[in-house]
């Protein structure tokens, strides 16, 4: 079964795993630095506060708890998130691709969920995409309730899809892991 990184040399994709993986982690923590001043009492969890909002009353609430600052850091955080929607869904996506691969043989249907789950990782990244104009939308000044709405719907299936690709990621990565230590116990 193919998956999305079909373009990546098998030799390579190892490494490009590592790239994306390391960019995914440093823009989490470049985000997270970001993001610190974006949360107030209006928007506990900060920029996801605003991802969820919903309705314009609730993103003018959190807009109103922001100072202008806070406002620029929203900017700059949804600007670098196209970044992070990159490197993440490259890094989730290749790597259940990846695992996907080394359970074909003795797990057929869990590998297919692999290389299913590496394509909705394209789905989750053109969610956010689409969440982050949403929001830039709102952060300049739109009052039209269904940028607020369009974020939120976008929002939820990209946290959904995430979240099912690194459970599989997990979940294969201790699989292989069992599979390695009996291996070696078997020939000690």
């Amino acid at each position: 079964m193919s998956h999305p990184f079909m373009w990546v040399s098998e030799s390579s994709r190892k490494t490009v795993f590592w790239v994306f993986f390391g960019l995914a982690i440093l823009l989490m923590i470049a985000l997270q630095l970001l993001g610190a001043p974006l949360k107030t009492s209006a928007a506990p969890a900060g920029i996801v506060s605003f991802e969820l909002a919903g309705s314009i009353d609730s993103t003018e609430k959190i807009l109103s708890s922001w100072d202008a600052l806070a406002r620029a850091y929203a900017g700059l955080n949804l600007g670098l998130d196209y970044l992070f929607i990159v490197s993440y869904a490259g890094a989730i996506g290749l790597g259940c691709a990846l695992l996907a691969a080394s359970l074909a043989k003795r797990l057929k249907v869990f590998a297919s969920i692999g290389v299913v789950l590496s394509w909705a990782q394209l789905l989750a990244a053109a969610c956010d995409a689409t969440e982050n104009y949403s929001l830039i939308s709102l952060l300049l000044g739109s009052k039209t309730d269904g940028w607020a709405l369009l974020a939120r719907a976008c929002a939820i299936p990209k946290f959904l899809i995430v979240l099912l690709g690194l459970a599989y990621l997990a979940v294969a990565l201790i699989v292989l892991l069992v599979w390695a230590a009996r291996r070696k116990a078997s020939t000690a």
